[in-house]
């Protein structure tokens, strides 16, 4: 493991001051999906990021006193350009240093390619995971604090074969997302047995999806798959399947799980659908986490909540381990941060982190929604729930440990 390069936050804030250079503030940008097919999910995501900033202020703020302020950018999840455009903005305008984000994997890629990358901008998004985020050529800059789908449609396929679902169609809203959950979901069906009897793909924003629907339906399968966004198109694909009477069983994964959708078509049409989302796993930092949420009003089983709060909070320790709010180096910084070995730092800990990092100590943040040992592609491990319809509301069962 490299190095880790400490340097002391005070002296560092006195060179500075001494070059007439000192920042009154430190600008860690957000992108998120304020509009668009996960406008709904975006604020609570937003939320737990807040959580982390207000966090490291009222505690004193980072290199050596400075206030760490968070600009946002709406990238709409779907549209390429503006999130190119906003990231644009955030690198080259708001001059931040790194950047938490984005939410969809479309926007990510979009964003990182090009503006974030060119620009030597870190990026963490806390909930991209399509498996195409792996293979940005990003020069080290682009990390996730969210499993990839390979993991999440495995455990979804496998969660279905217990539960004696073994036909299916599938739906898959057609990007990377959509494409990469599906392409996971149907080997790992097809493996463990299954039957996926259609398998159609279909374009975000339109009105009527009665053609695929149709399609789907001449099977005979009443178990329907929908891999897309409760905003968008999984909530019209759904409701025109309801409407048509062609489903019994509704399942879909982590985009799908929004109140929203429940509002939308009704908790009477929608009980007992069955869905999965990247979850925390229980360790101390994840309590934490809960208690902390709680208390600033924050929803912390809100989807993406926790991971959004790691990689602020993660970001915000790269900034103070280096010394600085420059760019090039900050991903070691964080990569420094984030792994063993290391005294432990848990949700909240910044005073306790700052300290440790002026006396030379090395860290290692164990977070809200679990470790994040980054691999060579700044991927994590992580752990998926089982969410399931019930009384109006999406509802946890638990993990799906199969």
């Amino acid at each position: 493991m490299m190095k880790k390069r400490v340097l002391a936050t005070a002296v560092a804030a006195t060179t500075l001051a001494l070059s007439g250079m000192a920042q009154a503030e430190v600008k860690v940008g957000f992108l998120g999906g304020f509009t668009g097919g996960i406008e709904s999910l975006t604020p609570p995501i937003f939320d737990g990021a807040q959580l982390a900033v207000s966090q490291v202020n009222e505690q004193g703020g980072l290199l050596g006193g400075q206030e760490l302020v968070m600009p946002t950018g709406d990238t709409t999840c779907s549209d390429a350009s503006a999130a190119s455009n906003a990231a644009d903005r955030m690198v080259n305008t708001e001059q931040v240093t790194a950047i938490v984000g984005a939410l969809c994997t479309g926007a990510t890629i979009a964003a990182a390619n090009n503006a974030a990358v060119p620009g030597g901008v870190t990026m963490v998004s806390p909930a991209s995971t399509a498996p195409a985020v792996t293979h940005i050529d990003d020069n080290d800059l682009v990390f996730r604090t969210v499993a990839s789908d390979a993991f999440q449609g495995e455990m979804l396929a496998k969660l279905l074969i217990t539960k004696g679902i073994e036909e299916v169609v599938v739906t898959y809203v057609n990007n990377d997302y959509g494409r990469g959950l599906s392409d996971a979901f149907t080997e790992e069906f097809e493996a463990e047995g299954g039957i996926v009897a259609e398998n159609l793909a279909h374009e975000d924003n339109r009105a009527d999806y009665r053609s695929e629907l149709g399609t789907l339906s001449s099977t005979g399968v009443p178990n329907l798959v929908v891999l897309a966004y409760a905003d968008t198109s999984g909530q019209t694909v759904v409701r025109q399947a309801y409407e048509s009477g062609m489903f019994t069983q509704y399942i879909g994964a982590d985009g799908m799980v929004g109140d929203s959708l429940v509002e939308a078509i009704g908790a009477d049409v929608l009980d007992g659908m069955i869905a999965t989302r990247p979850g925390s796993p229980e360790l101390p930092g994840t309590e934490m986490f809960q208690a902390q949420a709680e208390e600033a009003g924050i929803d912390p089983s809100a989807v993406f909540a926790a991971q959004a709060y790691d990689a602020a909070f993660l970001l915000a320790l790269a900034i103070e381990q280096h010394g600085s709010a420059e760019r090039e180096g900050l991903n070691e910084a964080l990569r420094s941060v984030a792994s063993a070995p290391g005294e432990v730092i848990l949700p909240g800990e910044w005073e306790k982190a700052v300290e440790l990092i002026a006396a030379g100590t090395e860290i290692n943040y164990e977070g809200a929604s679990g470790t994040h040992e980054f691999n060579a592609n700044g991927d994590v491990p992580g752990v998926v729930l089982e969410m399931v319809i019930e009384d109006g509301t999406f509802t946890s069962k638990g993990y799906v440990d199969l």
